[in-house]
C-alpha cells in the first residue's frame, strides 16, 4: 500500500460529528458486553514479553524509552533476549513469562514485543483466572491476533490491535510522521482517548454507516483459528482483515473459509486493511486482485465495506481497540472509524 494514499487522524470528543453522536444513541445491547480495561495513569507499569517470536534487549530499547516518555514504567520479561530456534525462548518460557504477566496485579498493560509465531502452541495452556477478575490491556498485532481472536470468544474483554516494540524508531527525531502518528496511537489507546480514523474513498468501497464492536486482525490467523476455543465470533460485529505474504489464491481460499463459515454472513461492517501479496509464478497468474476476491464473497451482503484502510503489516498500522464500540461510517468522501 502506498501511505500517500491514506490518510489518518485523531478524533477528538468534542468534534465527533453530529450524525455520529445520533447514530451512537442506536448502540444495540450485545454492543455493551465487552469489558474495557482500566486506562492507564502516569506512573503504571507496562510488561514486555514475547510469546511468539525471538527479540534482544537492545531490539526493544526505543520503544523502553519512548514509552517511559510517556510517564510509563516498563518491566521487561524474562523471555526478551531469550530464544530457542525462531521462538523467544522455549513454550515454557514463554507461557510462564506471559502467565506471570496476566498475574501480575502492579503490571497494567502488556506489549508483546514482536509477531513473528508462537502465541497458539502457549494459548490454551493459560489461565486467565487473575486476569478475568483485573483485566489488563495487551497489545500487539499479527500472531497475537491468536490473543485477541480468545479474548474475544471466551471473555469479551476488549485488546489492542498495533504495532509493537519491534517497529518504534530507532530515533524519534528522525522518524517519519507516519511512524510517530501510529506509535503516539497506542499511547492515546492506553489511556483512553477518543480515536478516530479516516481513509480517502476508494472506488471500490460500498457505502454505508453502521455501530459495533470492533474485531478482527490477521485474516490468516483468524482462518486457521475456525472450529478452536479461538475462533472468532463475528456476528453483529464490525470485522476488519489485513495480511502479508500471501498468494492471491491463499487469499481467496481464505475468505472462502470465513464465507462458508457464516463468518461474514451477519456483519455489521467490513474493512480491509494492507494486504501484501505475493507475485504470482509465471503461468500461474490468479487474475483477480485483493479488492475482486473481497466483493465476490460479500456481493450478496449490504453492509459497508471499506479498503485501504490504515492497519496491517505497513508503516501506517493505527492502534484499534478490539472489543470497543466503534462507529463506521463509509460515503462519497471516504471512510471513517471512530471510538464511541
Amino acid at each position: 500500500m502506498n501511505r500517500k494514499h491514506f490518510l489518518s487522524s485523531f478524533i477528538a470528543a468534542t468534534t465527533v460529528l453530529p450524525a455520529f453522536k445520533a447514530l451512537a444513541h442506536s448502540i444495540e445491547s450485545e454492543n455493551s458486553a465487552f469489558k474495557i480495561p482500566p486506562y492507564l495513569k502516569p506512573g503504571d507499569t507496562i510488561g514486555i514479553t514475547s510469546p511468539a517470536g525471538y527479540i534482544t534487549l537492545e531490539q526493544i530499547q526505543p520503544s523502553v524509552l519512548q514509552m517511559q516518555s510517556w510517564g510509563f514504567t516498563i518491566k521487561v520479561g524474562d523471555t526478551i533476549g531469550k530464544r530457542d530456534f525462531t521462538y523467544g525462548g522455549t513454550d515454557e518460557e514463554r507461557l510462564a513469562d506471559f502467565q506471570q504477566m496476566l498475574n501480575d496485579p502492579n503490571i497494567k498493560a502488556i506489549m508483546c514485543a514482536r509477531g513473528g509465531y508462537g502465541f497458539v502452541r502457549i494459548i490454551d495452556q493459560l489461565d486467565f483466572t487473575a486476569f478475568k477478575r483485573n483485566p489488563k490491556w495487551i497489545i500487539g498485532f499479527s500472531d497475537i491476533t491468536v490473543l485477541h481472536c480468545h479474548l474475544a470468544k471466551n471473555f469479551g474483554i476488549a485488546s489492542i490491535h498495533s504495532k509493537m516494540c519491534n517497529s518504534f524508531p530507532d530515533d524519534w527525531t528522525k522518524a517519519e510522521p507516519i511512524q510517530i502518528e501510529t506509535i503516539l496511537s497506542i499511547k492515546n489507546a492506553l489511556i483512553g482517548q477518543e480515536m478516530g480514523y479516516t481513509a480517502p474513498v476508494n472506488s471500490n468501497n460500498r457505502f454505508g454507516k453502521t455501530d459495533g464492536i470492533l474485531v478482527g486482525g490477521n485474516l490468516s490467523i483468524i482462518e486457521t483459528l475456525a472450529g478452536s476455543d479461538s475462533d472468532l465470533d463475528t456476528k453483529d460485529k464490525i470485522l476488519f482483515i489485513e495480511d502479508t505474504g500471501e498468494y492471491l489464491y491463499s487469499i481467496d481460499r481464505m475468505l472462502w473459509n470465513l464465507k462458508r463459515s457464516g463468518k461474514l454472513k451477519n456483519l455489521k461492517g467490513l474493512i480491509v486493511g494492507g494486504f501484501k501479496v505475493k507475485t504470482d509464478d509465471a503461468g500461474e497468474e490468479f487474475g483477480k486482485s485483493v479488492y475482486d476476491i473481497v466483493l465476490e464473497k460479500v456481493k450478496e451482503y449490504a453492509y459497508p465495506v471499506a479498503f485501504d484502510f490504515p492497519v496491517g503489516h505497513q508503516r501506517n498500522n493505527f492502534a484499534l481497540k478490539c472489543g470497543a464500540k466503534h462507529i463506521l461510517m463509509v460515503n462519497e468522501n471516504g471512510t471513517t472509524l471512530s471510538t464511541i
